[in-house]
């Protein structure tokens, strides 16, 4: 399988970064990732000019330049629309540490999907923030007064490479760890009609107001021991309520039965599904026993990380049960 609560606002940080491995060198305050060579994108879609691998392309959003880390799988011709992932860091982290992190170029090679790994554009020691609408950092600071709109950031980013890659506009989804899952439950609410489906880990959140119209697939995966976003809630100022109730408050804005299915897919591991969406939608959360804050299949940590951010859990593979719950929801066709 692939792979507490800190209290000050630098220690929570570096408790994260320890998650990305060596891609991070500690919090020394260095801006690891911006150094990413920039990739000009074909000027048109479909045209045959990406190749397979890693692209570093550079995206520029109210004057600034952002990398993003393009993951192209293995068969991709660059003729025929393929799905997008977009796959969220956690705060203070980066692109490429995401990348790592969570492992899903495997199953991006395997099930022919592109999975595009953008940069927040809040400083944090060694990494980087996504700005949460409305939410505080890590630590329980405000976003500084000039952090950039990241979900117009995160709707360039998905145009700027519907314009230049091969792209089915249908199939754009968004998954992300801590705050990269909080950020893309914000796109579920913000973008319901770019993005077809979400898929939060360790992180879902229901952002209130709401806006989104559209019942959106939701998936989501938490661990019963995460000591920095605890299951039951009363964490920090951005996490009040628990992971059930957010799963729940996603249910209702989707239409969905009141009372959910409960099953036990494998050991250790409770499936809550609620079913009878509108919109051919559906919810379902993953509680994984006794897992701290990771990314469940992910990459083996080692005991320094595993020792702040809780115990790893191979019980369930998240990459390929996301695109499983991806593959099967597609943005509705009017």
């Amino acid at each position: 399988m692939r792979g507490g609560r800190l209290g000050p606002r630098t220690g929570a940080v570096c408790a994260l970064a320890l998650v990305t491995g060596s891609l991070l060198s500690g919090c020394s305050g260095s801006s690891a990732g911006a150094a990413a060579q920039a990739t000009n994108l074909p000027a048109r879609a479909c045209s045959g000019g990406v190749s397979t691998g890693d692209l570093a392309v550079s995206i520029v959003f109210d004057g600034v330049s952002r990398p993003v880390v393009v993951h192209v799988p293995n068969g991709y011709t660059d003729r025929t629309p393929e799905p997008l992932v977009l796959n969220l860091h956690g705060s203070g982290s980066t692109a490429a540490a995401q990348e790592a992190f969570s492992g899903m170029d495997s199953a991006s090679d395997s099930d022919g999907f592109i999975v595009a790994y953008p940069q927040g554009g809040i400083t944090s020691g060694s990494g980087y923030d996504w700005n949460v609408p409305g939410e505080p950092l890590l630590g329980g600071a405000a976003a500084p007064a000039n952090a950039p709109n990241d979900v117009a950031f995160l709707a360039d980013v998905i145009q700027r490479l519907e314009a230049g890659m091969c792209i089915d506009p249908n199939r754009v989804f968004s998954t992300g760890f801590s705050g990269g899952a909080r950020m893309t439950s914000q796109l579920g609410c913000d973008l319901p009609g770019t993005i077809a489906a979400i898929a939060p880990v360790s992180g879902l959140r229901l952002p209130a107001p709401c806006a989104g119209t559209r019942s959106v697939p939701v998936i989501s995966f938490h661990g019963t021991a995460d000591p920095i976003d605890p299951y039951s809630g009363n964490g920090q100022a951005y996490w009040t309520y628990s992971v059930p109730v957010a799963a729940q408050r996603w249910a209702a804005h989707d239409g969905c039965a009141a009372m959910p299915d409960q099953t036990t897919p494998a050991p250790k591991v409770t499936l809550t599904k609620y079913a009878g969406c509108q919109d051919a939608a559906a919810v379902e959360l993953y509680t994984i026993t006794g897992e701290g804050h990771e990314w469940p299949g992910g990459p083996t940590l080692p005991t320094a990380d595993t020792s702040v951010l809780g115990a790893q859990s191979n019980a369930i593979d998240a990459d390929s049960t996301i695109w499983q719950f991806f593959e099967a929801h597609p943005l509705p066709v009017s």
